[in-house]
């Protein structure tokens, strides 16, 4: 039997950046991956996660694959009786240049893949995880080439459907919104000046954000059968379409590439941990892709994951680390989700008053520059709202927040 430190099981994002700053940190690592299918979808990292691959060099080996994300457009399109007025959030508000960037997954996962090659404590397997044995003494999981490895941890980063989870007896919630999602990029005329816009339709919101150039990726989310559609439209036609439903802000617009279409749902699980296991990214949560706040939530797992454990050096896949990695996601984890929940179904409403408190907050956000602030620091750091963002995030997305520093200390020596 082989015998490494960590092993993490699933080569997507989150799993592979997990891996990578596991290596950086000093830990044995292997990395179990089958190859992934190409992934022309697009994310957006904000925040601590983008401070996260940062540090690690992922920012770097990027290069100009990347787009900032300097504002944040909301724009009522419900057409219902009381419209929302149109919110701006600034990154220049909060004293940063940008909130993050937006990249092709592809891209990011090339870019992951230059920084672990220079790794010497990492292994990359191309195998799948077929078993998992779990003690207090030590994990042993299984590979379908036919080894078998023990190690003191093993991160379950193996998507929502996560057998890794599955044999560890950790149940999950699964749910479906009666929405679909067409996931594509396009071209366009005018320059998107790193602005992304959030259009709230009813059916779901309508998002285009900023790619390198006068490109944008577009999630947008529709009734299902109107999806089918949609997808069947001649290329020219669905062009049109996007450029009419963008209200013409980017000019006339060419399809980049295929569409891909998702049925909308979420999941939830009863624990993030068992003995000498730790769930990562969508094996931990997944839900709609709205908010930017799914590959976001799996880096902060592994940001959160690679800070405790290096704390307990001696014993990874302690019981006290993984108990501190259950306290230091669940309330992260928890409210993002419910938020995602909750902006999903009053755009699908028709009840007046939840029309209302919504229109409200939405307003409320425009006027109330303090409150718009809190917003914007609190979706990129959970806990920055009152306090501030720390240093590590300002050192990558530039600038200061005057007035703010002793506040920001406290939070730094935390973290």
């Amino acid at each position: 039997m082989e015998r490494r430190q960590i092993v993490v099981v699933g080569g997507g994002l989150a799993g592979t950046a997990t891996a990578l700053g596991l290596a950086a940190a000093g830990f044995d690592t292997l990395l179990a991956a089958p190859q992934a299918p190409d992934d022309k979808r697009s994310s957006a990292i904000l925040g601590r996660s983008l401070a996260f691959l940062a540090d690690h060099g992922v920012l770097d080996a990027l290069g100009e694959a990347k787009a900032p994300l300097a504002v944040m457009r909301i724009v009522d399109d419900l057409g219902r009786l009381f419209r929302a007025p149109t919110v701006e959030f600034r990154a220049s508000e909060i004293g940063l240049s940008a909130f993050g960037i937006n990249a092709l997954n592809e891209d990011i996962g090339n870019a992951l893949k230059h920084c672990i090659s220079a790794e010497s404590n990492l292994e990359v397997r191309p195998a799948a995880a077929v078993g998992l044995t779990l003690d207090e003494a030590r994990a042993v999981v299984t590979l379908d080439d036919g080894s078998e490895i023990g190690a003191d941890l093993v991160v379950a980063a193996d998507g929502r459907r996560s057998p890794m989870r599955e044999a560890a007896g950790i149940s999950s919630r699964q749910w479906r919104y009666p929405q679909t999602a067409l996931v594509l990029n396009f071209e366009h005329t005018r320059d998107h000046a790193s602005v992304s816009t959030e259009f709230h339709t009813r059916t779901g919101p309508f998002t285009q954000v900023p790619l390198p150039g006068r490109r944008s990726s577009l999630v947008w989310v529709e009734d299902p059968k109107l999806a089918e559609l949609y997808v069947d439209l001649k290329p020219d036609k669905l062009s049109s379409t996007i450029a009419e439903k963008l209200h013409w802000i980017l000019g006339d617009v060419a399809l980049d590439g295929p569409i891909a279409r998702y049925p909308l749902g979420g999941s939830r699980v009863e624990r993030l941990t068992s003995t000498r296991l730790a769930l990562v990214g969508e094996a931990a949560h997944a839900f709609p892709p709205i908010g930017a706040q799914g590959l976001n939530l799996g880096l902060r797992d592994a940001e959160a994951l690679v800070r405790l454990v290096s704390q307990t050096r001696d014993d990874p896949g302690s019981r006290l680390t993984l108990s501190r990695y259950e306290a230091a996601r669940r309330s992260d984890v928890v409210s993002r989700m419910a938020g995602v929940d909750l902006l999903n179904r009053s755009l699908l409403m028709e009840f007046l008053p939840s029309q209302l408190a919504r229109t409200g907050t939405l307003a409320a956000m425009g006027l109330l520059g303090p409150l718009r602030h809190f917003a914007m620091r609190e979706g990129l750091v959970p806990g920055a709202g009152l306090v501030g963002l720390p240093r590590s995030v300002k050192k990558w997305m530039g600038g200061h927040e005057p007035g703010r520093e002793a506040g920001e200390e406290q939070r730094h020596r935390r973290d």
